[in-house]
């Protein structure tokens, strides 16, 4: 069978390093720092909100262009022309990307793609359950490839507890009306995927590694979860205690496997520093 190769954009916070080990290929979405547009990783986060902070303002982010999806699937038919390509896409409500992915596979019969209704880390889970799908399935088709994407993405939970409210509400995600709620009553609300949209579903109260301990029993006790791994993301600022109490809690529920990540510059700009975010598979 022709390799099927996987694409996703940098908002699903895998690590190039681990991108390139998983032979999965990502396309740059961007961010904007006061009269400056640069790729997503141009700069780690941590970077980027210092820059903001010097200049004084917030950043904004944009989708991944048609032309950023040509040079990629060029690129790639080029380098090995029997090659099929999957799109695994961020979540198509909250960005252009995936209607960009579809207009650059115009007249490229090579070229599939479908929307995970996810972002950070819940796109970068169907991602990595996929890749490891495919290692088991080498006699996959490009269909079948999309249907267990599919599937994986309409199991994959994932929420996140935003660390600075003003990105959100920057964004316009976050009214003005919610945000001076929120900020005033000290409510860390969780942002929870809800078909494809970041929706406020439950409202937290305490420190952040209380905040934190009842964000996973929420997504994890309401239905069976797959225990075989949980991703957590963090952006800078996050404290390692919270880290430590998540991790732990984790663990305490059955899951065996507990990993890490760092969000992305597109990322960041939603959630601001000191947030926490989690995700895992549903059991089938």
């Amino acid at each position: 069978m022709p390799k099927i190769v996987i694409t996703a954009e940098t908002g699903c916070d895998i690590p190039a390093a681990e991108a390139a080990e998983l032979g999965v290929t990502l396309v740059p979405m961007h961010v904007t720092i006061g009269d400056k547009t640069i790729d997503d990783g141009e700069l780690s986060s941590a970077e980027m909100l210092e820059r903001c902070r010097q200049l004084g303002v917030l950043p904004k982010t944009s989708g991944c262009s048609p032309h950023d999806f040509q040079v990629v699937f060029d690129r790639i038919h080029e380098g090995d022309p029997e090659a099929q390509i999957l799109h695994v896409a961020y979540s198509a409500v909250t960005t252009c990307s995936l209607a960009s992915a579809e207009a650059a596979a115009e007249g490229r019969d090579y070229v599939a793609t479908l929307d995970t209704r996810h972002v950070t880390i819940g796109q970068g889970l169907v991602v990595r359950e996929l890749v490891a799908w495919l290692r088991e399935h080498p006699e996959a088709t490009l269909g079948e490839a999309r249907e267990h994407a599919l599937d994986v993405a309409a199991r994959t939970r994932m929420a996140f507890l935003p660390g600075d409210l003003g990105y959100l509400r920057a964004g316009g995600r976050l009214s003005n009306v919610a945000f001076l709620g929120a900020t005033l009553l000290k409510i860390k609300p969780v942002v929870e995927l809800v078909e494809g949209k970041l929706v406020a579903t439950k409202k937290l109260r305490g420190s952040m590694a209380s905040a934190a301990i009842a964000l996973i029993d929420y997504l994890a006790l309401r239905e069976e979860f797959d225990p075989a791994r949980m991703v957590l993301v963090k952006s800078p600022g996050l404290p390692e205690q919270v880290r430590s109490a998540a991790t732990e809690h984790a663990r305490a529920l059955g899951f065996e496997h507990v990993e890490w990540y760092e969000t992305g510059n597109v990322i960041t700009s939603h959630c601001g520093p000191g947030a926490l975010g989690v995700a895992f598979l549903a059991k089938a």
